[in-house]
């Protein structure tokens, strides 16, 4: 969970995490590839399993309490949706790909919930591993989670590392049999939880432009170190959230180019429409990332002109108060004007010493109103 409003004094959340990611990572050294290691935190207690079974006419709803009640629905037809939320146990996608003829290599990017978004296509099967974000608005904070995709001739199987996604609106669509998600197969399913996936991203970029807004106000009217700590923290979370979002364009135009049986021509139109989508994220992200590092200049102009005002104040200050130190240091010299061939009348005089204050008094008027005339203040 990344917030934007707190920043780190010594190391950042995303380290703190990329550490503990490197220590539970280095627990594989020496093991030969494919090897089931999870490298995650357990988000939830208990594995949950839910299964929609249906085509045109039928649909079947389940929430299962063992992976073996999975196995019959491998070859039942027409369209399977399997998802599987909690990811710690690793004997329940062993079993899951053993089942349905997974690579090893599947099974442990599943495990892995720091895996980079990407894809493999096999002949009979095809992995996409991508990340799912949302966004708390009340405490603007950013959810990352890993979301991993397998995609059969016949069913899709998604994995979660926690209960609670963002495809509520796609199950109210195949129960209600709304659009045409019930009327097609399993590489339709697919592509739809993709574009809830990149429709989302779209909320949370909205998210995090208000969030740049209300900084960008904040930085000009009261800039302090405090703003600067959280300009530096939401750079870096950009950054990483064009790493999660940059690949994806990667995997949809592959899915598009690619000529395999998993994926129909008339799912490919789709795809096409899914690819420009993202194209928008990305570009809607860069633009984000460019008005974060504007922010430091302008932070630094702010700083500048607040610098400014107060060297012209103490300035106008100085400049008023230098004559007025000239006329009391004259008048305040002990020359004895008996003894002295100058003669100082003033030091005598019975008016000298409201005579030198008015005379004080003029001059700072005068010098305020030139001031003010040039419009130095």
């Amino acid at each position: 969970m990344i917030a934007f409003k707190r920043a780190s004094h010594i190391i950042s959340d995303k380290e703190k995490i990329m550490v503990q990611y490197i220590n539970k990572v280095s627990k594989k050294a020496g093991l030969p590839p494919g090897s089931p290691v999870y490298v995650g935190d357990k988000k939830i207690e208990k594995v949950g399993i839910s299964v929609m079974s249906y085509d045109e006419e039928n649909l079947e709803i389940r929430e299962l309490e063992k992976v073996e009640e999975c196995f019959p629905f491998k070859e039942k037809p027409p369209v399977t949706w399997i998802n599987v939320d909690g990811l710690h146990e690793i004997t329940v996608i062993q079993e899951l790909g053993s089942c349905f003829g997974w690579h090893p290599l599947i099974i442990e990017d599943i495990l892995n919930t720091h895996q980079r978004t990407k894809i493999d296509i096999f002949d009979d099967h095809l992995f996409i591993s991508l990340k799912m974000l949302t966004f708390n608005a009340k405490e603007n904070k950013l959810n990352v989670e890993q979301m991993s995709i397998v995609l059969g001739e016949n069913y899709v199987i998604t994995f979660q590392e926690r209960q609670g996604d963002i495809f509520d609106s796609l199950r109210n669509r195949i129960k209600s049999s709304k659009g045409k998600v019930r009327k097609v197969g399993a590489d339709y399913l697919a592509y739809a939880l993709i574009d809830s996936v990149v429709d989302n991203y779209f909320i949370v970029l909205e998210g995090i432009g208000e969030v740049i807004e209300n900084m960008e106000e904040e930085l000009v009217i009261h800039p302090s170190p405090g703003i600067l700590q959280q300009i530096h923290t939401l750079k870096r979370e950009m950054i990483y959230l064009r790493k999660s979002v940059w690949p994806l364009r990667e995997i949809i135009a592959l899915l598009e180019r690619e000529e395999t049986s998993l994926i129909k021509e008339s799912t490919s139109i789709y795809i096409r429409d899914l690819y420009d989508h993202t194209i928008q994220v990305i570009e809607t992200l860069e633009t984000y990332r460019d008005m974060v590092s504007g922010m430091l200049d302008v932070y630094l102009s702010s700083i500048s002109n607040r610098m400014n005002e107060v060297m012209k104040v103490l300035t106008i200050f100085a400049a008023v108060f230098i004559p007025l130190t000239l006329i009391a240091g004259i008048y305040g010299m002990n020359f004895n004007p008996e003894k002295s061939p100058f003669n100082m009348p003033e030091l005598n005089w019975y008016m000298g010493y409201p005579f030198a204050l008015g005379l004080m008094v003029l001059v700072a008027a005068g010098l305020l109103y030139y001031f003010r005339k040039r419009k130095w203040f």
